[in-house]
């Protein structure tokens, strides 16, 4: 053994990433108290929303696929999606 540590195997877009860093150029955007504290709630929000009801329905094939396609789009199951459209419009 060497004694050296071995060295991250990083991708271009990595390397970079960790140069910046390290050379101190990050620079906070906006309010980090104000980003944190609504990240805060954000996190206690999803914690507290443990009851659950479950609801079966049917629709059209091509609504589901449409459904399917657009959460896909947002990196969501399309589950995620419908409960998050229902919410919304149980808001309003």
């Amino acid at each position: 053994m060497t004694g050296t540590e071995p060295q991250p195997i990083l991708s271009e877009d990595e390397l970079e990433d960790y140069e910046f860093s390290e050379n101190g150029e990050w620079v906070p955007v906006g309010d980090i108290a104000e980003q944190r504290a609504a990240f805060q709630a954000m996190a206690e929000h999803a914690l507290t929303e443990r009851a659950r009801g479950r609801v079966l329905i049917s629709i059209a094939e091509r609504d589901l696929a449409r459904l399917k396609a657009k959460a896909a789009e947002q990196g969501m199951s399309y589950e995620a999606l419908v409960d998050s459209i229902l919410h919304d419009y149980a808001e309003r």
